[in-house]
């Protein structure tokens, strides 16, 4: 199979779809790899590093759809890419279409295979395609989170950990029990801020408070508790989670007013469509902007401001994936039902039920398909 990898276009996006290690992967099991020229400039990987591994540079974007079956990226295509699309094409990256009618309604009319890093499955029902990119959102969120509650950005000038004589900052993360939120736990236990910690899990949370002490409170989530942990949070963490479909709206206009004044939101959700109703997508070069005084940090590709440890973890998680998929015919690769769950359109078909009843278009069951 002949694999393609653009360069990212996504604003300040710097991953690669392929690291050269898994690129050359690939090329032993005897695939044609092309890497556009520069792609990998900004995860810190030269074009010399792909020539090394057996891959072929092609200059423009336009060259590696042309000659691709499957393109492997990091961000799902933006409005300069529908067109390249080619009939029959398989796009293997993260896709979020519950985030976009537009692209959704791209992919259908452009009769692609579109699979989906984020809907893959494994063995427990588990996504371990969309893992590696939660645990790094999940750290960076509780490292962005602190840096934004600085006065000079408009935070209320508190620091997260507190000092000997100052209690530590209270640290709101709803969906703890996702790989995001245990992350952002982790990280903010070991900043030495005061937690609370909120999902829906029973168990978890039970597993969780002989831990921490005082340190950690951890909550059921219900509206009566949230509304509760936000007015006394400094740092509110949103990592809720409903696969393929668009985040819910937890956090609601009104409930500002709640909030401390210079209080941070951290949306994690924001690639599925935000999970307050004032979210709405920031990039990494503006990434702030506040609310009724409440600073909100909604960037939508989070992982790519560390672009060269995301690109990475990204890859060891797809490779095997890509690798079935370019090894074998689709009603072979899709004969594994957790790759088949990553299936999101299939030549015009919608074959994600969440998004086709979101945007009311006709679903087709895959496992109908491929039976």
């Amino acid at each position: 199979m002949i694999i393609g990898v653009p360069k990212e276009i996504k604003k300040h996006e710097y991953r690669i779809g392929l690291i050269p290690k898994h690129a050359k992967s690939y090329v032993e099991a005897g695939h044609q790899v092309f890497i556009q020229t520069g792609a990998g400039t900004g995860a810190g990987f030269t074009d010399q590093e792909y020539l090394s591994v057996g891959c072929k540079l092609l200059p423009t974007i336009e060259d590696i759809y042309q000659i691709a079956d499957m393109i492997i990226k990091v961000k799902e295509p933006l409005p300069p890419e529908y067109e390249l699309m080619r009939e029959g094409q398989i796009i293997f990256t993260y896709l979020h279409l519950a985030a976009s009618k537009e692209l959704t309604e791209a992919m259908l009319r452009r009769k692609v295979v579109g699979v989906a890093y984020e809907t893959i499955t494994d063995e427990l029902g588990k996504l371990p395609c969309l893992k590696p990119m939660s645990e790094v959102a999940g750290r960076l969120s509780v490292q962005e989170g602190a840096k934004y509650l600085e006065k000079e950005f408009g935070g209320r000038g508190v620091l997260l950990g507190g000092t000997e004589t100052v209690k530590p900052a209270t640290v709101v993360i709803i969906g703890a029990g996702g790989v995001s939120g245990r992350n952002a736990l982790t990280i903010a236990l070991g900043m030495q801020a005061r937690v609370i910690a909120i999902d829906t899990n029973t168990k978890y949370l039970d597993s969780l408070a002989p831990q921490f002490g005082e340190r950690l409170k951890v909550v059921i989530s219900n509206e009566a508790n949230i509304l509760s942990a936000i007015k006394e949070a400094d740092l509110v963490i949103s990592g809720v989670l409903i696969t393929g479909a668009a985040a819910p709206k937890i956090i609601r206009r009104e409930h500002l007013s709640m909030m401390k004044p210079g209080a941070v939101f951290v949306d994690i959700a924001i690639d599925q469509g935000g999970s307050a109703e004032t979210s709405r997508l920031t990039y990494h070069d503006d990434p702030v902007y506040a609310v009724d005084g409440i600073i909100h940090y909604c960037v939508g590709n989070m992982p790519g401001a560390v672009p060269r440890t995301s690109a990475e973890a990204l890859g060891n998680a797809t490779l095997p994936f890509g690798l079935e998929l370019a090894g074998k015919p689709l009603h072979e690769a899709f004969k594994n039902h957790h790759l088949l769950d990553g299936l999101n359109v299939y030549l015009g078909q919608m074959t994600l039920a969440p998004v086709a009843a979101q945007f009311g278009i006709p679903y087709v069951n895959a496992y109908e398909i491929f039976k």
